[in-house]
C-alpha cells in the first residue's frame, strides 16, 4: 500500500487529513457546489485515491460555502443540450456514473456525508450513498431530474426505494419534490438532521467513534451490507442511467435546461 497520497491534482475537490479522517470538500462555493463534467471526473476518482491511504480511516464529504451541492450544473447542461458534445455526454453518462457508486461501495473507509447545506439531484444522492448522513435541518433537499426533462438515473433509482420504500421514492422521484433536511430525518431518509452550525461537529463526532473502534470490524461491516446496496445497482443502475441518457437527447430536457437559465417557465412537448 502506498505511503503517501498526492491529492493535489484534484481542482474542485479539497482532502485535509488529521488523526485518521480524511475532510473531504465540493470546492465550488460560488457555484453552489455544482457538478459540472469536470467535478463529476474527480468525484469518480477520489475514492480510488482515499481506498489506498494508510492515513485515513474514516472519510467526511461536504460542502464549501452555503451549500453541500446544487446538482447537476444547470447552465452547462443548457450549454450541450442539442450539441454533438452533448450527445458524446450522454453517451459517456453511464460508465461514469456507474463508477461513482461502484468505487464508493468498494472503499474501505466509513463515508459520512455532513450535509451543510442544500444538496439537490446527484448532490443528494451522493450523500445517500454514503454510510452515514447528516444534514441540516433547514437545508432544501429533492431530485429534481425529472423538473430538468431527465429521468432520475445517476442514482436516485437505485438508493431512494432502499431507504424509504418504492411507494414512497416513486412519488419524491417522479414530482421532483424538494423537502427540508429536517423533513428528510423523519422520514428515514437521513441518519439525523442538525443545526447548520452543528453539521460538521456531529460528522466528526461519529467519525472520530469509528477511528476508536477496530478497523477491519467496522470496515467489513461496511462490505457486508453494502451487498444489498450493490445487489440493488446490480438489478436497477444500468436501466435507469440509461433511461437518464435517453432523456438528455429529448426535446423536452433542452426546453427544461434552457427554461432554468432563462428564468422563464418551459415549454414541454411529450419527446
Amino acid at each position: 500500500m502506498d505511503t503517501h497520497v498526492d491529492y493535489s491534482k484534484y481542482e474542485y475537490l479539497t482532502v485535509a487529513k488529521i488523526d485518521g479522517i480524511a475532510t473531504v470538500t465540493f470546492n465550488r462555493p460560488d457555484a453552489r457546489n455544482a457538478i459540472s463534467p469536470e467535478v463529476h471526473k474527480e468525484i469518480e476518482y477520489i475514492w480510488t485515491d482515499l481506498a489506498r491511504d494508510p492515513e485515513i480511516t474514516v472519510i467526511v464529504l461536504t460542502g464549501a460555502g452555503k451549500a453541500f451541492s446544487a446538482g447537476g450544473d444547470i447552465k452547462r447542461m443548457a450549454e450541450r443540450a442539442g450539441t454533438e458534445f452533448g450527445l458524446q455526454y450522454a453517451l459517456a453518462v453511464p460508465l461514469n456514473t456507474l463508477r461513482i457508486y461502484e468505487h464508493m461501495a468498494l472503499t474501505p473507509q466509513p463515508i459520512i456525508a455532513a450535509v451543510n447545506g442544500d444538496a439537490i439531484g446527484l448532490g443528494l444522492t451522493l450523500a445517500l450513498f454514503s454510510d452515514i448522513s447528516i444534514v441540516a435541518d433547514d437545508a432544501k433537499l429533492g431530485d429534481t431530474h425529472v423538473r430538468v426533462g431527465m429521468v432520475a438515473g445517476d442514482g436516485g433509482c437505485v438508493i431512494w426505494p432502499l431507504l424509504i420504500g418504492v411507494q414512497k421514492a416513486k412519488e419524491y422521484l417522479m414530482r421532483g419534490k424538494l423537502f427540508s433536511g429536517a423533513e428528510a430525518a423523519e422520514m428515514g431518509l437521513v441518519n439525523y438532521a442538525e443545526p447548520k452550525d452543528q453539521v460538521l461537529e456531529k460528522a466528526m463526532e461519529i467519525a472520530r467513534e469509528l477511528v476508536s473502534l477496530p478497523k477491519q470490524a467496522v470496515s467489513w461491516t461496511k462490505q457486508a451490507v453494502n451487498k444489498t446496496v450493490k445487489q440493488q445497482m446490480n438489478l436497477t443502475l444500468d436501466t435507469s442511467i440509461a433511461y437518464e441518457s435517453l432523456t438528455m437527447l429529448t426535446h423536452d430536457y433542452k426546453e427544461a435546461a434552457n427554461a432554468m437559465v432563462e428564468k422563464r417557465r418551459p415549454s414541454f412537448r411529450g419527446w
